[in-house]
């Protein structure tokens, strides 16, 4: 909450926006109405409407003008668009409405949100953030990254030298995180690994030494000693679990996500999935105390645990990743930590021990039984890609929008497990989108190899973007009035 006043406040002082956690209305001063010139590999040229969205180049391009470019490709789609939700059909003919690639209708900023509207894509739902406006001709539009837009047709977009948008929909996504770690990209981020848990190799890594605050991401090492009490008959899945006064207080706190009272009994199974999917922390309590009879003795476990593993960086205060006081007058605020590549150490080994646990952490969304509930998971990734079979998200103020992410691959010989880390994001706008370039990658550097993947990568010369707020490699083009 102290973080959020003091982001408010700046917006105040420094005249600049900032996307949270939950979408939030801009200030219309800043969804900056531009142009852009876009290109096809067919050689024509388009006049594309954008937006800026509270930053210079956090660019939001028209998917209406962008459909009309991309008629006659390879990579046509059409669309439908209300006041709140998209539908994308790739492959189908996109019918114009007479308000495309032509400039804006009307020169005053738009007053609109940045949000996760409802979004399907072949009639399923992906998630990704938009800006969908209403324009004076009584129609609807919607504006998208061109790095999201690129990963759902599976097309490459490069920027000329003159500025203009290239669309190459005969070239396939491509990825080079180098590059975009050399345009500034991952300044934004605490670090970044992937990787392949099966045999140990990084794919690509980013200060992934550091030891940082990782929230919810910690329920992992939770999740690990319940499969390991499981697997050794100290608990069953099945089992029924008492709700301790404690793990009340915490449901009822604000940092509560399920219900629970004192003398209610949930199964082990419930718990797991509830701190998984929803990531309840008094669910991952209820765990705790279930294998450990207490909070305390339970962080022992985990603190044993990561030295078991050789976790280095690794250190927990408790078992769900929330900030933890120390009871003195003057009390400490102490947060778990772990570098990146701990968090691959301590993920391959609960991948390869209980790859199980991938059938909890694949689900959308599930039923507690016990409680008559049903609970979502937080991972955006399962709906955009569907070799992602988990894992975890996690998000405090210190350690920002974190996520953990898993997707499965078959080399034909065997299952791969590839591993994406993403700690510290500013918002999960932003932690959604970084996970899902990287996830793009690891599948690009499984199918092809590293050395091909350099080969073919984008060109490192494109212009840079100023600070974390930039769409990756694009470089949106420079936009014109």
């Amino acid at each position: 909450m102290k973080k959020t006043i003091r982001k408010i406040n700046s917006v105040i002082l420094s005249v600049i926006l900032v996307c949270l956690i939950f979408p939030v209305r801009a200030s219309a001063s800043y969804e900056i109405p531009k142009t852009c010139q876009v290109q096809t590999d067919t050689g024509a040229a388009y006049t594309v409407k954008t937006l800026d969205y509270s930053y210079d180049c956090n660019t939001y391009f028209s998917m209406r003008d962008i459909a009309v470019a991309l008629n006659g490709t390879g990579k046509t789609f059409s669309l439908e668009i209300t006041k709140n939700a998209v539908s994308l059909t790739p492959g189908s003919a996109y019918t114009p409405v007479g308000v495309e690639n032509i400039p804006w209708e009307d020169v005053e900023n738009p007053d609109i949100s940045l949000r996760r509207n409802e979004m399907k894509v072949n009639g399923q739902e992906v998630r990704y953030y938009t800006l969908i406006m209403a324009l004076p001709s009584g129609h609807y539009d919607c504006f998208m990254m061109a790095a999201d837009l690129a990963m759902i047709l599976d097309m490459n977009i490069t920027v000329s030298e003159a500025g203009v948008l290239q669309l190459q929909t005969q070239a396939p996504f491509r990825i080079d995180p180098a590059a975009l770690e050399q345009a500034g990209y991952f300044y934004g981020v605490n670090s970044v690994l992937v990787g392949d848990a099966a045999t140990g190799e990084y794919y690509y890594q980013y200060q992934s030494d550091i030891s940082y605050p990782i929230a919810s991401t910690s329920k992992l090492m939770t999740c690990l000693l319940a499969m390991e009490a499981i697997s050794e008959g100290r608990l069953s899945l099945e089992e029924p679990v008492i709700i301790s006064e404690a793990a009340q207080a915490l449901s009822a706190s604000d940092d509560g996500v399920i219900p629970l009272e004192t003398g209610e009994q949930i199964t082990v199974y419930e718990l797991l999935l509830g701190a998984l999917l929803p990531s309840s922390n008094e669910c991952a309590l209820c765990l705790a105390e279930a294998i450990a009879g207490s909070e305390e003795a339970f962080v022992e476990k985990m603190n044993q645990k990561a030295l078991d593993l050789g976790l280095s960086q690794a250190i927990f205060f408790n078992c769900n990743g929330l900030p933890s006081y120390t009871q003195e007058p003057i009390p400490a605020k102490r947060q778990n930590r772990m570098s990146a590549e701990d968090m691959f150490r301590m993920v391959s080994y609960l991948l390869k021990v209980y790859p199980q646990v991938t059938d909890m952490t694949s689900l959308q969304s599930a039923t507690l039984q016990s409680l008559d509930l049903e609970v979502r998971n937080t991972n955006p990734l399962l709906h955009n890609l569907p070799e992602v079979t988990g894992l975890k998200t996690g998000t405090t103020n210190k350690s920002g929008a974190c996520l953990v992410t898993s997707l499965t691959v078959d080399d034909g010989n065997m299952k791969h497990d590839l591993i994406v880390i993403v700690l510290g994001t500013e918002d999960s706008i932003e932690r959604g989108r970084v996970s899902e370039l990287l996830a793009k990658y690891a599948l690009q550097v499984f199918d092809t190899g590293m050395e091909e993947t350099k080969n073919e990568a984008l060109p490192q010369n494109l212009p840079t973007h100023a600070g974390a707020a930039v769409d990756w490699i694009l470089r949106t083009a420079r936009t014109k009035q």
